[in-house]
């Protein structure tokens, strides 16, 4: 496809791919500037549902005005390929970055998951629920000084659902969304809403603190199996430098069901930051959840004084945990 021009794109070299779509370097040449380019795989193009799906969302989220949401400049189809043109961003995305550099200290976490959490609630103020939070969708730019270093976008919400009522599959009852981030309630196919994201959120959190994302198993059914079943790891695990609280926090953004999680992205960050700041050697709890419905084993088990929640089925051998060495 390099040389290639998709409407008024030049396609100059690929930059990106991943099971859904490729990501070029591209030349607007009506407006002489560099862009982006995301050509998703032909196949979705035929679904005749997916397609006007994504292009009413493509129009939703390029309406979203937010510093930490990429800018989307079209959506359309050309010659039966659909197409992105957005902010063509030079420094790589959170996932580069992280294996560069991780596991990130408690305050550039913080630091980093804000500008998500912001993004996200952002575009949950339309009703758009991104589906996908995972480092490879979170671009990072340079920042604007010492203090501020990495500038964040959150991307592909071209990809994302309008509607609270529908669930995380397709019409054909694949799960959309990168499996070490998916809530449970995606892969079980339940009504989805903005603590989706959230759940996503907290799986990237856990890994920029941790080195690696809070499941690690064998096989793609056995992680299926773990993020509907089984509680996190303990974060302590992983950094016992950091305060007991913020594990408490992560796992509450962990929580099996959605009514346990906090009632927003940038709610879960206040929290986070609040817990990294405990004294070392004092335990401290998040603020009591106030939400309804009943508590899941994870917020139990990070929220003291709250009812018991259902026994859950220990895991039979094949979704045993795994540990791999970290990359770095």
């Amino acid at each position: 496809m390099v040389g290639r021009r998709i409407a008024g794109y030049q396609l100059e070299r690929e930059i990106g791919r991943g099971g859904m779509a490729v990501v070029y370097r591209a030349k607007d040449l009506r407006l002489g500037r560099t862009v982006a380019v995301k050509l998703l795989a032909p196949e979705l193009a035929r679904n005749e549902v997916f397609r006007q799906r994504f292009m009413h969302e493509s129009e939703a989220a390029a309406a979203i005005d937010h510093p930490h949401i990429i800018p989307v400049f079209e959506a359309g189809e050309h010659d039966g390929i659909l197409f992105i043109a957005m902010r063509y961003v030079e420094g790589g995305d959170l996932r580069g970055l992280m294996n560069r550099g991780g596991p990130f200290s408690a305050e550039r976490t913080v630091r980093l998951a804000l500008q998500i959490a912001s993004a996200l609630d952002a575009a949950h103020d339309h009703d758009l629920v991104h589906r996908d939070v995972k480092p490879g969708n979170v671009l990072v730019a340079a920042g604007t000084d010492s203090e501020h270093p990495e500038h964040l976008y959150l991307a592909d919400f071209g990809l994302t659902k309008k509607s609270l009522s529908l669930s995380g599959l397709t019409s054909v009852g694949q799960i959309v969304g990168t499996l070490d981030y998916a809530a449970p309630e995606q892969i079980s196919g339940k009504p989805l809403d903005g603590r989706c994201d959230q759940y996503g959120l907290g799986c990237v959190v856990f890994e920029m603190l941790a080195g690696a994302p809070p499941f690690r198993r064998e096989s793609d059914v056995a992680l299926l199996w773990a993020h509907l079943n089984d509680p996190p790891p303990t974060l302590r695990g992983h950094r016992p430098d950091l305060p007991t609280a913020v594990g408490a926090v992560v796992a509450r953004a962990l929580a099996k069901a959605p009514q346990g999680r906090y009632a927003s992205c940038l709610q879960f960050v206040a929290e986070l930051r609040a817990a990294t700041t405990v004294v070392p050697g004092h335990s401290a709890a998040p603020r009591p959840w106030s939400g309804s419905g009943p508590p899941t084993r994870v917020v139990q088990a990070a929220v003291p004084g709250l009812a018991a929640a259902a026994v859950v089925p220990e895991p039979p051998a094949w979704a045993a945990p795994v540990v791999h060495p970290p990359p770095w």
